[in-house]
């Protein structure tokens, strides 16, 4: 039998210890969040449809973005026991500069439409943090602006060459005189992708008020109080806008881009200089033996060709081949710290984020950002000590296998000539 009692009141009195509520709505919804799928559900409710899913989606199907996930997803670690890691050390080096954490901000177009406060937020949580803010070309602050919000940072710059190749010449000039010490140039992006989403939601640079998206703006008051109260939205490499963001891009960019291009930007880049958008081996191997500084192994995020390869499954062939030689990183898919631990473990020196990165800035602005930042840090150091390591350097392919659910089919055999009788030859 169970011997009962009267409640004791002091006992009582201690368990009822209530917690100081959080008057700043902000504060109180970003600290709910724990992980970036957190942040994504308060990004959905606080931003409109059109908006977020220009974020949220990829082109066509989205197989290649689905795929990319399933990829990280599908890792099983292998930890080492009675290794104590008390703690870890999670900076590097990266393109001849430190990085606080192994992973940076990616390039992302017309930001300020997901939330106002746009790369000024972005790139002034990446300098408290210490890892550098990559500008994209299509990015809606200037370059100066974005260095005044990350003035002693390392701030990239992401580079589509356009049809007219001084629009692209002179941003990478001014680009080198702020300061910025990386030049990304993107190669994936001759046409744009097919972003269904887009078109069944009339998104439109800029956003046009129709019957739709006022009756989504209902719950969302805030968000276009935000756009209508803020300076106009401008484009440092657009001089006119106006249509889908799809009918933007084919506009402005040029689908005979190549390696002739390649060396005129060299030719005007004082800095390091990235490929971004490498998908096989062979092109891996044609770009370092040119002298590139690195490659990203990227699909875009799965914006551009669906049924791409999937950069993290594609990681470790590359390092096989050129990783002694360079300065691999990977992006695309990235949601939590372990899809960076992981990758690191298998030859990459970096990774970006960028859907992770607008989730938080259009769940808080800034404060948005800073939080996607803290998750995925606490993520990456709980995830090391888990395994048993206490630097970047110590984790080995060793302690990742890669599941793989889409296993290639064998090609068929070659079938013998038939013969004009309809014989088979031989």
């Amino acid at each position: 039998m169970v011997t009962r009692q009267l409640p004791n009141v002091a006992e009582l009195l201690e368990l009822m210890q209530f917690k100081t509520p959080e008057l700043n709505g902000r504060k109180r919804r970003l600290d709910a969040a724990l992980t970036v799928h957190d942040l994504r559900t308060i990004a959905q409710r606080r931003t409109p449809k059109a908006a977020f899913d220009y974020t949220d989606g990829a082109a066509e199907g989205e197989f290649s973005l689905a795929r990319a996930r399933e990829a990280f997803e599908d890792v099983e670690f292998h930890p080492g026991i009675l290794k104590p890691a008390e703690s870890v050390d999670m900076s590097t080096e990266i393109l001849g500069g430190p990085s606080a954490l192994p992973f940076g901000i990616a390039p992302t177009g017309f930001t300020r439409l997901m939330q106002t406060e746009g790369e000024i937020a972005g790139a002034s949580a990446a300098g408290a943090a210490g890892i550098p803010f990559t500008l994209s070309t299509l990015g809606t602050t200037s370059i100066e602006d974005v260095k005044a919000a990350n003035p002693h940072g390392r701030n990239w710059f992401q580079l589509y060459v356009m049809r007219d190749r001084e629009i692209s010449y002179g941003l990478a000039r001014r680009a080198a005189e702020a300061g910025f010490d990386t030049l990304m140039f993107t190669v994936d992006t001759p046409v744009a992708g097919a972003r269904l989403r887009d078109k069944r939601n009339g998104f439109s640079i800029p956003p046009q008020l129709t019957l739709g998206t006022i009756i989504n703006a209902i719950p969302r008051p805030w968000w276009w109080f935000d756009f209508l109260t803020t300076p106009k939205l401008e484009f440092a490499s657009l001089s006119s806008t106006g249509g889908t963001v799809g009918e933007l891009l084919d506009a402005a960019m040029d689908p005979t881009i190549s390696y002739e291009d390649l060396e005129v930007i060299r030719e005007l880049w004082p800095g390091k200089i990235v490929i971004k958008g490498v998908q096989n081996v062979e092109d891996s191997k044609k770009l370092i033996d040119l002298g590139v500084d690195g490659i990203v192994l990227s699909n875009h995020g799965g914006r551009q060709l669906d049924r791409a390869p999937v950069p993290f499954h594609l990681l470790p062939k590359v390092v096989r081949e050129v990783g002694k030689d360079a300065t691999i990183m990977v992006d695309t898919g990235i949601m939590n710290g372990a899809d960076i631990v992981a990758s690191v473990a298998l030859g990459a020196k970096f990774t970006l984020v960028g859907r992770a990165y607008l989730y938080g800035l259009m769940a808080g602005g800034r404060e948005g950002v800073d939080r996607m930042i803290a998750i995925l840090s606490g993520e990456i150091e709980r995830t090391m000590k888990l395994l048993g390591v206490s630097s970047l350097d110590e984790l080995k392919p060793s302690h990742v296998t890669q599941l793989q659910r889409l296993i290639p089919v064998a090609q068929p055999a070659r079938r013998a000539p038939r013969s004009t009788t309809g014989k088979a030859k031989g």
